[in-house]
């Protein structure tokens, strides 16, 4: 910090500013006009360098971006029914959701607020994660820890390894947990590490109703809802390399030690029909039988979120559901 400058400060504020403090400071501050003259003037110089500082910080700065509010991915259309519309078809889930794939608007709901376990469909969130680092061709090296999941596996050993894009394929078409484990082990070096970067994508996708644990959906106090796994669905449908993944109706996978081994889709709509393009299967007792589905035909996308729901049921009322929303959408299915 710098001294007073006592000759400097009475030639700029002018005026019969004493030379040295003391008695001769007080007898002047007793002239009451001079004092109030000085005092404005130093008034005045303050607010013209400021004016000039901020004038000058408006001349180089840039111009603030207009912003623009974006339509929220399936967001709940106003003052309708926790079940909308009516004349949809009934489907069996106890919670749903059908929106246009393309503008993230909802055709569809069905308690899509309610929280509820997602089983494996929070694969998707894993495999967001996964082209979100790139590198997919990476090869690393599995672990015994990797190995230690059950029930749908693939089965590899530790010491073998593999790319991010072999495993990644795996979990996507056949559902592999142990694949998963190893994808996120390998992403963040743990598990609970992997947890809290799924946690983040979520609230980045708009997923604020969320709280994922592992990577793969196995039982854990982990829940989301119908909607914000929609949104998650909405932003994979977006991914070249996951859309070519989850249209595989099978895939042959290549051990390290070349062994091989067929895998079937779990997603049992992609051998019914061409316009069935994606996307997770999940199924565990406390959450029920669940499946994203997503369809395309005539230049219209649907993306279906299904919670809570049975064998028997989810794969019929998806092909009627999505059926409805494409034809809601302007596409006629009845030719096809």
């Amino acid at each position: 910090m710098t001294g007073w400058n006592h000759e400097g400060h009475r030639q700029k504020l002018g005026g019969n500013f004493p030379d040295r403090p003391g008695k001769s400071l007080l007898a002047w501050l007793g002239n009451k006009e001079e004092f109030a003259r000085v005092i404005m003037r130093w008034i005045g110089m303050t607010v013209a360098v400021a004016a000039g500082t901020a004038l000058a910080g408006c001349a180089t700065s840039q111009p603030m971006p207009e912003r623009r509010a974006q339509p929220m991915v399936a967001a709940s259309p106003k003052d309708v029914e926790m079940v909308w519309p009516v004349g949809a078809p009934e489907v069996h889930a106890r919670h749903a959701i059908l929106i246009d794939a393309r503008t993230g608007r909802t055709l569809y709901q069905k308690f899509a607020d309610s929280p509820a376990q997602v089983a494996s469909t929070q694969k998707l969130v894993t495999a967001l994660l996964m082209v979100e680092r790139g590198d997919l061709d990476q090869k690393f090296v599995i672990t015994r820890a990797d190995c230690a999941v059950e029930p749908t596996k693939l089965g590899f050993r530790a010491g073998q390894s593999y790319s991010r894009r072999a495993l990644l394929t795996a979990m996507m078409v056949k559902s592999e947990n142990d694949a998963a484990a190893a994808l996120a082990r390998d992403h963040s070096g743990s598990l609970s590490a992997f947890a809290q970067e799924m946690n983040r994508k979520a609230w980045e996708l708009g997923a604020r109703n969320s709280h994922f644990l592992n990577p793969h959906g196995l039982p854990a106090a982990q829940y989301s809802t119908a909607r914000d796994m929609a949104r998650i669905a909405y932003q994979a449908y977006r991914e070249p390399d996951l859309r070519r993944m989850m249209r595989l109706p099978s895939l042959t996978f290549v051990f390290s030690n070349g062994r091989t081994k067929h895998l079937d889709a779990t997603n049992k709509l992609l051998k019914r029909s061409p316009i069935y393009n994606g996307m997770k299967t999940g199924y565990t007792f406390a959450a029920g039988r669940c499946l994203i589905s997503s369809a395309s035909f005539g230049g219209r996308d649907v993306i279906l979120v299904q919670l809570g729901s049975k064998t028997s049921y989810i794969f019929n009322d998806a092909e009627r559901l999505m059926a409805w929303g494409l034809s809601r959408l302007g596409s006629s299915l009845a030719s096809n």
